[in-house]
């Protein structure tokens, strides 16, 4: 059992390790995973797009995957100040620019609220065997899935398997209902 300090310092240099090569190809059987489950008959999809900078999964390919399926995907931006994030529709039309800390976001857009959300991919550094997990620390997912519908689908990918339990949990954390890893499935 680690706590979310230890397990972040931990992950973040397990996933600098990566090559190159490695995360394309991780990034990719993560998206093959995701084909696996039976959620593709929603409409309005979460994704975010992935800091380079930070070796996080290439959500290029779930992208891909959601755009093939012709779904409504949603992507954010950060306000920094109070922590939270603004939802916008991404269109053929979406000017992407990345901000202060790396993070591509769009410049402006379709508003969407929280309540039309129905499947969020979650970043994540680690996750627990229960479906918790450990981000960067700011807590911007966590304020925005508490405000989604209950039944809204939360899904983790990660290059890493489990841990078996995150010691310092609290009781605001809103847990995964899965977490896809480029060899398994995870259901919580």
């Amino acid at each position: 059992m680690a706590s979310k300090a230890e397990l972040r310092k931990a992950y973040k240099q397990k996933r600098q390790a990566l090559s190159a090569s490695q995360l394309d190809d991780l990034s990719l059987d993560i998206a093959n995973q995701l084909l696996k489950l039976d959620i593709w008959d929603y409409t309005y999809y979460h994704i975010f797009l992935s800091i380079a900078e930070q070796r996080e999964v290439n959500t290029d390919y779930i992208l891909n995957v959601l755009s093939g399926k012709d779904k409504n995907i949603i992507i954010s931006k950060s306000d920094f100040k109070t922590f939270e994030m603004t939802h916008v529709l991404l269109t053929d039309a979406t000017v992407i620019k990345k901000n202060h800390y790396n993070i591509p976001e769009p410049v402006d857009g379709i508003d969407i609220p929280n309540a039309k959300i129905e499947v969020v991919f979650v970043p994540l550094l680690a996750f627990d065997k229960q479906g918790h997990r450990v981000g960067y620390g700011k807590g911007f997912y966590d304020k925005f899935l508490s405000k989604c519908r209950p039944n809204t689908l939360k899904i983790g990918v990660s290059f890493f398997e489990a841990e078996d339990r995150i010691e310092n949990t609290f009781k605001n954390d809103i847990p995964l209902d899965y977490c896809v890893t480029p060899k398994q499935v995870y259901r919580f």
